[in-house]
């Protein structure tokens, strides 16, 4: 917590700065007198020094941070705490409140009233940050007045306002850009995100259609309507997305992709976004990763921990590959974090290659794929392997040159842990065939194959018992004539939005390789030999666990029904 601990005026921190003199400061407060302006201000007009001079300046004598307002999101819940009349007279923008205490955004932290005024407005202990005059009150002026409602309020509010383009404007960029700028189309978008983030949505999916604008949100892997608005906001949303990612607004020909970041509340969110063009218009999809998250350990990525036995042995091993298989989505790269995590120590070099880094892991050495410039996953992967590494994460695995490249390291002494795209973890070894690998290289190298899928749990705010039709336990395999324990699904409820479903568990099932399965690899028999040779010796299939999962209550028959399937 920062503490001022000596009232100074402005004026004598800028002088003990030395970024200006005690004469310009008899000066400009004489200005100050008489022109009404505040000293800061009056600075700043007179190209004495710049706010952001004022800005490090105070943050810097009086121990405390400062902020940049531009990459901040604010709740609307954050802003109902100050009244705007405060903001307004004392320049200043509540940004995130952390228990009892609420940072709040100032130009002047000095100002013993303000502090006073926001400490009874919001009943919460003031914690000051610094930042310019003009983002506060951009900030104020963006948030104030349209802080309550939803994205269809919002968007009603606007569709008067005159904010479409008119035929023949599409293509005029300064247009585009000033429509983009407007603070109702910032706040629109800044709620989009703000109540994805609130509703842990991993995407969001802006789609033009005839004529309306359909904003989607995907949770737990289903995609969710936030909003319908009008096709008038189309041209503006869109820009603002593409304005805030760096990309060419007046492009809408050509699929563009970019990224960027913002902070909303206390979680740091990387966005990449993807246009495409379509029928009606640009579509637009912004993936959100959370920084913030914290990284579950390996026993809460499934509760069916007897599972990950085998596969905390296999991560125990000094050398050889640990293939993570499923299809986009099955939570692939959060298990090879989690396992990072859980054999990271300060004794091993670990070095990863990923596109894009999704966590920041330390001690561990994260390399970011650029093909831009040369950094392949192949590329990189050489020039690891000269970085005397112990274990090497490779984000996934896309063609036979980085397949040879890893399967090299597997065999001379290294750890190597991947993902690749195949539907089970037997099928993995075709795959690998396919892309061109010798049969004895893949029987050498790999030790574990490991194939997962997420599927919805129940939500526990509406489970109950019940008992599922005859034809449902076929289709899963189990006799109607065997008796079963009691089964639960949702029965719709607010808290899962009438689907009976919350969250969402993973189901994994680990191969090992041992030395039956190496021999018919090397024979290069069918998929059905090796399955039935790894049933024989204990391998447990994603439908078992599945079957598993349910028979604890953890889970529905339909969503193991969907996300798995038996092999024939």
């Amino acid at each position: 917590m920062a503490v001022i601990r000596k009232t100074k005026k402005i004026g004598e921190i800028l002088v003990d700065a030395g970024l200006l003199t005690n004469a310009q400061i008899e000066e400009a407060l004489n200005v100050s007198k008489r022109t009404g302006a505040r000293l800061g201000r009056t600075l700043v007009n007179m190209g004495i020094v710049t706010e952001e001079g004022i800005t490090q300046a105070l943050a810097q004598q009086l121990g405390i941070s400062s902020i940049p307002l531009a990459g901040i999101i604010i709740e609307s819940q954050i802003i109902k705490l100050i009244p705007e009349i405060l903001a307004r007279k004392h320049k200043v923008i509540p940004i995130v409140k952390e228990g009892n205490s609420l940072k709040v955004a100032m130009f002047d932290p000095l100002n013993v009233l303000a502090m006073d005024d926001l400490k009874k407005a919001s009943g919460c202990e003031i914690l000051p940050l610094v930042a310019t005059e003009s983002e506060i009150q951009k900030a104020i002026d963006q948030y104030y007045g349209m802080t309550t409602g939803s994205v269809e309020e919002i968007a009603k509010r606007l569709e008067g306002s005159g904010i479409e383009l008119l035929k023949g404007e599409e293509e005029a960029t300064e247009r585009l850009e000033r429509i983009a700028g407007e603070s109702s189309i910032i706040q629109m978008v800044n709620l989009m995100i703000s109540q994805a983030v609130a509703e842990r949505a991993s995407d969001i999916h802006i789609e033009p259609d005839e004529d309306t604008l359909r904003i989607r949100m995907r949770v737990d892997g289903i995609l969710h309507e936030m909003s319908n608005i009008s096709f008038k906001l189309h041209p503006a949303v869109i820009s603002r997305v593409k304005i805030l990612s760096g990309l060419d607004i007046a492009e809408k020909r050509l699929p563009q992709d970019g990224r960027f970041n913002v902070k909303v509340g206390n979680a740091d969110i990387d966005i990449r976004l993807s246009t495409l063009p379509t029928l009606f218009g640009e579509k637009a999809v912004l993936r959100l990763l959370n920084k913030s998250a914290q990284l579950l350990r390996l026993e809460e990525l499934t509760p069916l921990h007897d599972t990950l036995v085998t596969l905390k042995k296999m991560i125990a091993k000094p050398y050889g590959m640990i293939l993570l298989t499923g299809p986009t989505g099955s939570g692939k790269t959060t298990t090879a974090y989690s396992i990072l995590n859980m054999i990271n120590s300060m004794d091993k070099n670990i070095v990863t290659v990923e596109d894009p880094i999704e966590y920041h892991l330390k001690i561990i050495n994260q390399v970011q794929v650029n093909p831009k410039i040369g950094i392949t996953f192949a590329n990189a992967l050489r020039h690891i392997l000269r970085q005397d590494p112990d274990i090497v994460m490779i984000g996934e695995i896309r063609d036979k040159e980085t397949a040879e490249i890893a399967i090299h390291a597997a065999l001379t002494g290294h750890l190597v842990i991947s993902t690749i795209h195949t539907n089970n973890a037997v099928g993995t070894i075709n795959r690998l065939l396919d892309m061109g690998i010798e049969p004895y290289l893949i029987a050498s190298a790999i030790v574990c194959l490991v194939g997962q899928r997420l599927i919805r749990g129940i939500c526990p705010k509406c489970k109950a018992p019940y008992q599922p039709s005859p034809a449902l336990l076929q289709e899963l395999g189990i006799p109607a004539s065997e008796k079963i324990p009691t089964l639960y699904k949702g029965q719709g409820c607010t808290v899962c939005k009438g689907s009976g479903l919350k969250g969402r568990l993973g189901i994994y099932e680990v191969l090992v390789i041992n030395d039956e399965i190496r021999r018919l690899i090397v024979e290069k028999k069918d998929t059905n030999s090796m399955l039935a040779a790894a049933i024989k010796n204990g391998f447990k299939t994603l439908r078992y666990e599945g079957i598993r999962a349910v028979a604890r209550g953890y889970t529905a028959i339909e969503e193991v029904l969907q996300a798995t399937q038996e092999i024939e």
